[in-house]
């Protein structure tokens, strides 16, 4: 079921606490076949549950802080990036090459968003930077060999796939087998001592150096959360690799940026910042990880009392682990988008469907982000180094599984869950977070800098 209470029972919650919780419903919003708005609704009140549950143990105890979840706040958070103004410009979503494509024998969906994607995804197909080239290219292919052919390549294509089909490949029955958020202790660090915080607002995650190796929506999203919430976020990105400028904008709230290459002589600096460091969250595939030295045993090893948070596209086992992957191509691989689409079958005709938002990537986002809440309460009482994942491939397990939303649609004013202020990169409009508790923060304490401008060290 994509309700609360499953999500808080995987993230090992109290189902006692579930009584704190509130809701304002709006059906409507987040309109879809699958049921987008209840688990949205559940993954966002299940961090902000478990940000409360932290609150009220670094204020002594006592009972924890009310949360109210308003699916209007949820719905306008999860599509935060088509809220974002910079200087009253809106940000392009998706590149030209970024989109679904007619095969000879289905469907298949590119990733083109990036510069090295669309080099790599043109190289495969051996087309010009052209749609109407590559369209020509790909209605003459099958779908499965151009996934493989572009994957091959280091680009990013994956081929339409009914539910069923996701089911019984090697990938799907591998993510099937994990639950929707892992949770584990690594060792016997001792246990976590955190000062008391104060109650304008309550920051439960304050005093928390939190290090951001994560890049596009859901680790974002996670650690945006994690810096409302009070926490000292640094990101880390190659310099060799820019994030999109709006992209940075809309997910960079709350947050330092710095550039350093873990390849080039940046590994003391990184082991320096380790060293210091509550929480590490990575975004990049776990088997590259590896390659660095940053598996979540490998930090611990390293920084014994961690938090290690993982995110990846999908999962850490199966034949896929190693894979690229964004919200859009997961929906087309695990069968969403048949689903959206009205599709019989991948072979239909009929154009395939959408999600009305990356809900993958924000539920995610926040479901990471909550697991760390937990993570950091429970190493109080009982220490231990920790790792908690979560895949967008789970995520999308979890909402196949659960019911339809019945709603009628309507207009929800979004005016009230937006805020202006002014940035080093322009003038933001921009989505309020949906983590909302008694007492708590209601923005970001920090506008977002430019992208790798901040030094990359603790304050």
């Amino acid at each position: 079921m994509t309700d609360l209470a499953s999500v808080w029972s995987a993230l090992g919650g109290d189902p006692a606490l579930l009584s704190r919780v509130s809701a304002v419903e709006r059906p409507g919003v987040l309109d879809a076949r699958l049921p987008v708005r209840g688990s949205a609704r559940a993954c966002v009140g299940a961090c902000a549950l478990a940000a409360a549950e932290l609150a009220a143990l670094r204020t002594g105890g006592g009972e924890v802080p009310a949360v109210r979840v308003d699916d209007g706040a949820v719905a306008t958070a999860f599509v935060s990036e088509r809220h974002l103004l910079v200087d009253g410009r809106a940000p392009e979503s998706f590149a030209p090459l970024s989109r679904f494509w007619r095969t000879a024998d289905g469907w298949v969906r590119t990733h083109a968003n990036y510069p090295h994607h669309r080099a790599r995804l043109l190289a495969a197909l051996g087309a010009p930077d052209d749609p109407e080239a590559v369209a020509e290219v790909l209605a003459r292919a099958r779908a499965h060999e151009v996934e493989e052919a572009v994957y091959g390549a280091g680009g990013l294509a994956v081929a339409l796939r009914t539910p069923s089909e996701w089911a019984a490949h090697p990938q799907g029955v591998a993510v099937a087998s994990r639950p929707l958020v892992e949770r584990a202790r690594l060792d016997s660090a001792p246990a976590r001592v955190l000062a008391p915080v104060g109650r304008d607002p309550l920051l439960p995650a304050a005093g928390l150096r939190v290090l951001d190796l994560t890049r596009v929506i859901a680790g974002p999203v996670a650690t945006r959360t994690l810096a409302l919430l009070g926490a000292d976020v640094l990101r880390l990105d190659a310099p060799g690799l820019p994030e999109l400028v709006d992209q940075h904008a809309d997910t960079g709230f709350g947050k330092r940026s710095a550039l350093l290459d873990l390849a080039a002589g940046g590994r003391d600096v990184f082991e320096e910042l380790l060293a210091a460091a509550d929480v590490v969250v990575t975004g990049y595939r776990p088997r590259a990880l590896e390659r660095f030295g940053l598996s979540a045993e490998a930090l611990a090893a390293r920084r014994p009392g961690v938090v290690v948070a993982q995110l990846s596209a999908w999962g850490a086992d199966g034949p896929w682990g190693g894979r690229r992957g964004f919200d859009s191509l997961v929906q087309v691989g695990t069968g969403i988008a048949v689903v959206e689409g009205g599709l019989d079958s991948a072979s239909s005709p009929a154009r395939p469907g959408v999600l009305p938002a990356q809900a993958l990537d924000h539920g995610s986002g926040y479901l990471l982000a909550a697991g760390v809440l937990r993570a950091v309460g429970e190493q109080v009482s009982v220490g231990g180094s920790r790792v908690v994942r979560v895949a967008l491939a789970r995520t999308a397990g979890w909402l196949l599984a659960g019911s339809a939303d019945v709603g009628v649609g309507g207009d929800v004013p979004v005016g009230r869950w937006l805020a202006e202020r002014d940035s080093p990169l322009g003038r933001l409009r921009y989505a309020l977070s949906p983590v909302v508790f008694e007492g708590g923060p209601r923005d970001w304490g920090r506008a977002p800098g430019r992208w790798g401008a901040d030094s990359a060290r603790w304050v």
